[in-house]
């Protein structure tokens, strides 16, 4: 087992990655928002925010245990929901690592977060606030962090650590999350879109977007965030930080 030091350049990138990547939730309530019908705007742009509230604390309490705890059972399924329960065990640093454990928690509480909220543009106009805010709940709690332990945990064989089995037994390169994210969030709105249906009027009535500034608006945040998505992704200050923000350009 290699013993590091923490090192002010990584924790640094860390959380200013940590912070683009929550920066991306608000911007993609403005994209969602703008694209809506006036009457609509508010309802869309609040499912992005309370995804936020509700997944930030899901992921202290139990969200975090669940992505990367020691694998119930060695299955590589889901983490223990209570070996990181409230984060206390990690105020203290990992000596395996160049950086707090607090901030690698911080940035992948962000993914959580806007892996979420992609979610709910699939049932724009179409959904209560209270149902949607029930949904995040559910789905975060029964369907992303389960697929982020398959994807972002890796085994530790000098600690005994059982990881994710897409990580350890299929080895699939998921740089940037682009499984549990990506491909998870968009399963999940295809089949949320496939139950709820289409909007009421839908074809027969015109849905024109309501803002187009708020869309650009969104998506030059978004496109800022995504520098700390994908760079941040390293983990380090690095070269292969740098390469990731030179390709995401």
């Amino acid at each position: 087992m290699t013993l590091l030091e923490l090192n002010s350049g990584d924790t640094a990138w860390i959380l200013v990655s940590a912070a683009l990547v929550l920066l991306m939730t608000p911007g993609l309530a403005f994209f969602y928002g703008g694209m809506v019908r006036a009457k609509g705007v508010l309802n869309m742009m609040m499912m992005s925010f309370i995804s936020m509230g509700v997944i930030g604390v899901l992921w202290v309490l139990f969200g975090y245990s669940m992505a990367f705890g020691n694998s119930v059972g060695g299955a590589g399924i889901i983490g223990n929901p209570f070996e990181f329960a409230g984060l206390e065990s990690l105020l203290t640093n990992d000596p395996e690592a160049s950086y707090p454990a607090l901030a690698f928690v911080a940035f992948q509480a962000c993914f959580a977060i806007i892996t979420v909220a992609l979610v709910s543009g699939a049932i724009a106009d179409r959904a209560s606030f209270g149902g949607w805010t029930l949904f995040a709940v559910l789905w975060g709690t029964l369907v992303y962090f389960p697929a982020a332990h398959w994807v972002f945990a890796f085994s530790n064989p000098d600690t005994g650590v059982v990881g994710g089995w897409i990580a350890n037994q299929i080895e699939a390169i998921n740089f940037a999350g682009g499984t549990a994210i990506h491909i998870n969030a968009g399963t999940a709105a295809l089949a949320l879109a496939l139950v709820v249906g289409p909007r009421i009027g839908f074809g027969t009535k015109p849905m024109r977007p309501h803002n187009m500034t708020l869309v650009m608006l969104g998506a030059a945040l978004l496109w800022f965030g995504w520098f700390g998505f994908n760079a941040g992704s390293a983990a380090a200050a690095n070269g292969l930080a740098s390469l990731a923000w030179v390709n995401t350009l």
